[in-house]
């Protein structure tokens, strides 16, 4: 193996990164270090194969290295490669994710369709929670040490799932016979959302990107350090198992086993206040830091970039999903941003927590990642931006009418409009069970629809959006408005 020599050169380059501006994410991700093969250290667990049950694509596996992490800890992943067998080199990629477990990855859709039918490659890179990656129940000790001691965001889990996936991408290139990569989309859930948002914006080879249930604006789940939570979220969570140890939610209250265990979970790559100020950091600091560990992820911050570079991308979001807590600041400073929002998404998680409609489940998901993925490879139908919105309120009949318009004579077949009344906050455990409510929007003409929804007496606020459905060439794109709030 190749590993990485820690001579002058490599002590330089630790020491640029200890000495960096505290939290910046200025040269965070270094083109030698994503692109080098020399420090991939490939290992071949499985060599070229046909696909059980797919004899036409043949698939490969093989363990990388992603970084050295530190000096002294190089962090490994698998990666599976799926091609058709004929054909030669494959130009168009989709890069998307497998468990850590080193065996070849079972094929899914729309990734199936795409290798079967129109040829498309796919790199199928290994990824987790930190804790669970090699060496298992060390890794993620290791990276708070290293955050605490330089206050470097290099040291967090966005930096590493997204160097994962750009690394992914360095391995299939080394395969030219099958990979000669043009085109490269990358998606996934979650964590795997947040990687592939790392690596379109920093990563000029990603062309496009299809995160799903990760935040392009807003930080998933709770501050970075512990016991920076806003005081009221915690009362709020407090009465939310009292009132569903009750049984007043209709929720069953052995969800609250669930939930407290993934809250638990969600500690482990924290850290505390206390060793936070052992570590010599101010208060500023431990605020700063729950901002900037998730900084190379958030496209908000980044769009002008990405616009530079011509990177296409679609965020698929759930309205009860606290990884992604900003959907009504994203609706109102970037009411053109390309989203899907499924009314009453949630994220997924925990078995026992009882979730009816987890995000990266439903149709509109899956139908949305081949749609985009076949127009961006090949151009099969146009992209569909989605639609302006307006309300109006009708005081004394205690009624709202929202208006959606679409550009350029875009006919949606399917147009809904659907709100919640008094939405709870982000971060709470009322948000995440939440109930909406939907009309049939009527068309007006051409592009403009309309809905006029009753609002309640005790209504304090009422969140609101339109979701739409257009099909060109067989191929259905599903869009939703901004998501916005009226209070009466």
């Amino acid at each position: 193996m190749n590993r990485l020599i820690f001579g002058i050169g490599a002590l330089a380059f630790w020491g640029v990164l200890a000495l960096g501006e505290p939290f910046s994410i200025d040269g965070i991700f270094d083109r030698n270090e994503i692109r080098n093969p020399d420090t991939l250290d490939t290992k071949t667990i499985v060599d070229w194969h046909p696909t059980p049950k797919e004899p036409t694509l043949i698939r490969k596996l093989v363990e990388i290295t992603v970084c050295e992490w530190w000096p002294g800890q190089p962090v490994r992943i698998p990666v599976t490669f799926v091609v058709p067998k004929e054909g030669g080199p494959v130009e168009n990629v989709l890069l998307i994710n497998m468990p850590l477990a080193l065996n070849p990855a079972r094929i899914t859709e729309p990734g199936l369709s795409l290798a079967k039918e129109k040829g498309v490659g796919l790199v199928m890179v290994g990824m987790g929670v930190i804790e669970a990656m090699v060496p298992a129940g060390e890794l993620h000790m290791g990276m708070r040490k290293r955050l605490l001691e330089t206050k470097n965001p290099r040291y967090s889990p966005a930096w590493i799932w997204g160097m994962s996936q750009m690394r992914g991408l360095t391995a299939a290139v080394q395969e030219a016979e099958r990979f000669q990569p043009v085109k490269v989309i990358a998606s996934g859930g979650s964590k795997r959302g947040i990687g592939s948002a790392a690596a379109g914006i920093f990563d000029d080879r990603f062309t496009g990107i299809v995160p799903i249930v990760a935040p392009p604006m807003g930080n998933p789940g709770d501050p970075q350090v512990i016991g920076k939570q806003d005081e009221a979220i915690a009362r709020i969570n407090e009465r939310f198992y009292r009132e569903l140890k009750e049984g007043k939610l209709g929720l069953n209250p052995e969800i609250a086993v669930a939930l407290k265990d993934r809250s638990e979970r969600g500690k482990m790559t924290r850290i505390t206040v206390e060793q936070a100020q052992a570590a010599g950091w101010s208060e500023s600091d431990m605020l700063r830091a729950n901002d900037a560990v998730w900084d190379v992820s958030r496209m908000t911050g980044h769009r002008a970039k990405a616009g530079r570079k011509g990177l296409e991308f679609l965020y698929i979001m759930g309205t009860n999903d606290s990884v992604t807590p900003s959907l009504l600041k994203l609706g109102r400073q970037w009411p053109d941003f390309p989203l899907c929002i499924i009314p009453g998404g949630q994220h997924g998680g925990p078995r026992g927590a009882d979730y009816t409609r987890r995000v990266t489940m439903q149709k509109e998901t899956l139908a949305n990642l081949e749609t985009f993925a076949r127009y961006h490879f090949f151009g099969e139908r146009t992209a569909l931006q989605g639609p302006g919105i307006e309300h109006s309120w009708d005081a004394e009949e205690r009624q709202l009418t929202i208006t959606a318009r679409f550009a350029k004579g875009a006919k949606p077949e399917s147009n809904d409009l659907w709100w919640s009344v008094n939405k709870s906050r982000p971060h709470t455990r009322y948000f995440e069970y939440d109930s909406w409510e939907s009309v049939p929007m009527k068309r007006i003409e051409g592009g403009l629809l309309e809905a006029t929804i009753d609002v309640p007496e005790n209504a304090r606020r009422i969140d609101f959006l339109s979701t739409h459905t257009h099909t060109e060439n067989g191929l259905p794109w599903h869009v939703s408005s901004p998501y916005l709030r009226f209070q009466p």
